[in-house]
């Protein structure tokens, strides 16, 4: 078993790629920078207040219950187990809350069965005949692979420490459990996760099958094999097979777990059809279906993706799981392939739809990240709130954002055998062999980013800068003389013969931007949202004139343009100023006539039918609402 510090994803020297991960322990994010915050408030609070919550809403409680020592009665959801594992994985990254590594261990030891298996629900004697009998349903190899990337957590952040070994002990006996009842098996898992957590396992300990049985539950699913189930197999990604599917569909955690596994099994076994394949799904979800912020899923119903364009900001579901997916699928398609878009996507979900999802405390989130919020909205309903809840009766998230940011630091930078390449900026140290920089910047307030040489080699190697998409207008220093600042393939590439102190000066200006959505993006077309660098911005009351106007009142006034304010102090360390108008609203009725206005486009005649007569003749697209250009009368 290796004994490298590496991070959540460590691709063998052999896989198919371009760029690796640099080692967990020669990576650091400084605690006064943003990125850095983050993760620092997450080992500070986020951590503590998750491993309290598993103790107050029963998920510890349930596991002493197999082994004799809990309540009577089985606390929340049938995959409760998982919330134990994602924060135990929380706690190995971050090298914090040794207590509760070690009481989740010996509990975890103590509760798995003699065959290996280890899920406290169908531990209950009275289901135990359930148990791998329901798996459209059960999350069993869910809750397995959560385990499973608890232990990996444990091998790599303290190879050699008896409760790390504890972990990776019990995590082997479920995979290899599963590995015995199906590795040759036609099943599959109604919810994907265990096939990226089998791949990384295979990275850790060299064993084979568990990576075997990653890429066969991949090749099982699409064919049928878990049922209809409530929302058809779409939902489950088994309505065809991966390899040919041609977009994403259904529920998009799930959606986005399988496609980080098939990432990973790809690389591994030098498949570059399946990567192929997952490239063109990641590009579907990315051009029709995402958000501004890198939030995905836009249906509450099934918390699944809409139909292409299907993006309405006060209905959008977005849930925070599916953010942290996605960061975590796109980091493996950057490893896989080294294009820039990867990372810019990685930069705008982190710093909006993950960055939303925790307040400022550390100890309140959300569920689903919605664009918008109506005056007078329900927020009775946990699933969508209209504030932060402290937890949830399904916790997925809080614990899968603890263990994101507490692995935060390993996502920045990789390295290769050219050099160093810095994807995410914040202030910290970043070392690979024997190259090495120190960044410092306020990046995304600044537009500033300084990198120094700190470790340098005697051989050329190449410091490769990332130029993100949304910028414009880059400039760049060497030891304080000009330099030309010519991107190639979205990264400046600076090679040269290094010396300590060194000094690289980056700037990307950040000018407030004003920008549209697609034409067929119904639900905002006439509306612009405002942007600057990588942050998007919003309007909130509390910053609104107290005079009496609705909050959906106001509208932009376009025709002036955005001033950007500095802040020492407040919530914001940059907010922009805007000038917005109230409109007249309040007698108007819901619909009313406007006046033809010609314009100049040539025009078809077309028949239009009755609305309640559609859908009789061959599927296809229908609408009611019809942009129209007139005026108001």
């Amino acid at each position: 078993m290796s004994s490298d510090l590496h991070g959540p994803v460590a691709p063998t020297p052999q896989a198919l790629g371009t760029l690796w991960p640099l080692p967990a322990n020669r990576v650091r994010l400084a605690p006064d920078g943003l990125l850095g915050g983050w993760q620092a408030r997450n080992a500070e609070a986020t951590l503590p207040h998750c491993v309290a919550r598993l103790d107050t809403y029963g998920n510890l409680g349930n596991l002493r219950r197999v082994t004799g020592d809990g309540e009577p009665a089985f606390k929340g959801f049938w995959f409760a187990d998982t919330d134990v594992h994602k924060t135990l994985e929380a706690a190995f990254w971050s090298g914090a809350a040794p207590e509760f590594a070690a009481e989740a261990a010996a509990l975890l030891e103590k509760a798995q069965d003699p065959d290996g298996y280890l899920d406290s629900y169908y531990q209950d004697p009275d289901k135990r005949d359930r148990q791998w009998n329901e798996l459209h349903f059960s999350h069993e190899m869910y809750t397995a692979g959560h385990l499973i990337q608890a232990a990996v957590a444990a091998a790599r952040s303290a190879p050699g420490d008896a409760v790390a070994q504890q972990v990776v002990s019990v995590a082997r006996r479920f995979a290899d459990l599963l590995v015995q009842r199906y590795g040759e098996s036609p099943e599959t898992d109604g919810h994907p996760e265990v096939e990226t957590a089998l791949a990384e396992l295979y990275r850790v300990t060299g064993h084979r099958p568990y990576l075997d049985l990653a890429a066969r539950l991949l090749d099982n699913r699409g064919h049928g094999v878990i049922g209809p189930g409530r929302f058809g197999p779409a939902y489950f990604q088994d309505h065809q097979p991966l390899r040919e599917a041609t977009e994403v569909t259904g529920h998009v955690v799930r959606q986005l777990y399988l496609l980080a596994g098939a990432v990973d099994v790809a690389v591994e076994t030098r498949d570059e059809a399946l990567l192929a394949k997952t490239e063109q799904l990641w590009d579907s979800a990315l051009d029709s279906r995402t958000y501004l912020t890198g939030g995905q899923g836009s249906r509450h119903r099934d918390e699944a993706y809409g139909d292409a364009y299907e993006l309405p900001p006060d209905r959008a579901y977005a849930e925070t799981c599916a953010a942290i997916a996605s960061f975590q699928l796109a980091w493996r398609l950057l490893l896989a392939t080294g294009k820039v878009k990867y990372a810019d996507e990685m930069e705008r979900v982190l710093h909006n739809a993950i960055a939303a999802s925790t307040a400022v405390d550390g100890t309140a989130f959300f569920y689903s990240t919605p664009l918008q919020r109506r005056t007078g909205h329900d927020s009775g309903d946990e699933n969508a709130p209209g504030h932060r809840l402290d937890w949830y009766d399904c916790a997925c998230c809080p614990p899968n954002l603890a263990r994101l940011m507490a692995s935060l630091h390993t996502y920045a930078a990789t390295g290769d055998d050219s050099g160093l390449q810095l994807h995410l900026y914040g202030s910290g140290a970043f070392f690979s062999g024997e190259r090495g920089v120190r960044v410092e910047t306020r990046y995304p307030w600044d537009e500033q980013v300084t990198v120094t040489i700190a470790d340098t080699g005697a051989e050329p190697w190449t410091l490769s800068l990332r130029v993100p998409a949304w910028c414009t207008d880059v400039r760049l220093t060497v030891d304080g003389t000009p330099a030309p600042a010519r991107a190639q393939d979205g990264y400046l590439r600076l090679n040269r013969i290094w010396h300590t102190g060194d000094e690289v000066v980056l700037t990307l200006a950040m000018p407030a931007r004003l920008v549209a959505g697609h034409p067929r993006v119904d639900a905002v077309r006439g509306a612009a949202a405002l942007v600057r660098g990588p942050i998007v911005y919003c309007l909130e009351h509390a910053d609104m004139p107290a005079d009496g106007t609705l909050f959906e009142d106001y509208e932009l006034d376009a025709r002036s343009p955005a001033a950007v304010a500095f802040h020492s102090t407040g919530l914001a360390p940059v907010t922009l100023q805007v000038r917005v108008r109230a409109r007249a609203a309040e007698n108007t009725p819901l619909y009313r006539d406007l006046r033809w206005d010609g314009g100049s486009a040539a025009a078809l005649t077309v028949t239009a039918i009755p609305y309640f007569l559609w859908a009789n003749r061959e599927p296809g697209p229908m609408r009611v609402w019809i942009p129209l250009a007139a005026q108001e009368d």
